[in-house]
């Protein structure tokens, strides 16, 4: 079984960004060490409690820090950006840690339309647009003669592409260009059975790809017991009401009971985004794992997650690599 790190580069209360940046490089190396797959930071703006907008700097951070694993944008929205500037980004980083790269690519602005005319893209280009714009990429790699204007670097580049998705469209289009799919269930479970359905029914192989391959997203916070993972992972919870009631900030020390103190609106609302997760002693993390894999199918998990205190989070890796390779032998 496959196990990755999704990262959201998050700056702590009472912390700063060289801080956090500092930590998502101690973070990818231990991850490394604990035997992980990847590593990817996804793309938000204008979060105050998340630095990894300049994701293609954040990876050239970490990967200037690690040596073997591979690491990604998990990921990069396409619809905020020039297909071209982003062919130059991952050329780049692909020419500086050669088969270690990942471009997972998402068609939401990663926020609101503030984004969209900050980052001045052309307005009355939107999110329909998002398939064009990844047959474009394919191309600036590829050096389609048919690109009016070359990406170098980018030409020739090889990052290994995927599409993301919370809905049933990432699925069919990934299905169609025959590319890898990875489903946001940490945060939108909605539609994940029915999406991986989809797109193993659809799916055409292609020359990146024979067959399916699917990655699922899961909370994971692995502690030395249940009560010590809850009391945790109520720091995320306090970071998600917050951004739900719009008052998002940097992320906040845990607090006991914190579930208990909300109103019944807010926990269910809380309880149902984070119904895919693995909460608590390696062996609840581990059967939770287990349980995931078995509705999924999936060949690969991403796990997700932040603690206000980095070192839990590090430690919470190695707790989970050691409870599923348990579990697998």
């Amino acid at each position: 079984m496959k196990l990755s790190v999704l990262d959201l580069v998050p700056v702590i209360e009472g912390g700063s960004v060289g801080e956090a940046l500092a930590d998502a490089a101690v973070l990818a190396q231990c991850a490394e060490r604990a035997g992980y797959h990847r590593y990817w930071v996804a793309e938000h703006h204008g979060m105050q409690g998340i630095v990894g907008g300049a994701t293609a700097v954040v990876l050239a951070h970490v990967g200037k820090a690690t040596r073997t694993i591979r690491i990604g944008a998990g990921g990069i929205m396409l619809p905020n950006h020039s297909p071209l500037v982003i062919a130059e980004q991952f050329g780049t980083l692909d020419a500086l840690f050669p088969g270690r790269i990942d471009l997972g690519l998402g068609r939401a602005p990663g926020a609101d339309q503030r984004i969209v005319r900050a980052l001045r893209k052309d307005v009355n280009r939107s999110a329909d647009d998002f398939p064009a714009d990844v047959v474009e990429l394919q191309a600036q790699f590829a050096g389609d003669s048919r690109v009016p204007l070359q990406a170098n670097p980018g030409l020739g580049a090889r990052p290994e592409l995927w599409i993301l998705g919370s809905s049933l469209f990432g699925a069919q289009l990934a299905a169609l260009l025959g590319l890898p799919y990875a489903f946001a269930s940490h945060f939108a479970p909605d539609h994940l059975d029915a999406a991986l359905a989809l797109y193993r029914q659809h799916f055409q192989p292609s020359a990146a790809l024979d067959a399916p391959y699917v990655m699922a997203a899961i909370n994971v916070l692995a502690a030395d017991s249940d009560d010590e993972a809850a009391l945790l992972a109520s720091s995320m919870d306090q970071s998600f009401v917050r951004l739900r009631s719009g008052n998002p900030g940097r992320l906040p020390p845990p607090v006991p009971g914190y579930r208990d103190s909300l109103p019944a609106p807010a926990r269910a609302m809380l309880d149902h985004m984070r119904q895919v997760s693995a909460i608590g002693s390696p062996r609840t993390v581990a059967d939770r794992i287990a349980a995931f894999c078995e509705r999924t199918q999936a060949d690969e998990l991403i796990v997700a997650g932040a603690t206000h205190d980095p070192a839990m989070r590090r430690r919470s890796l190695e707790l989970t690599m050691a409870a599923v390779c348990d579990l697998v032998d």
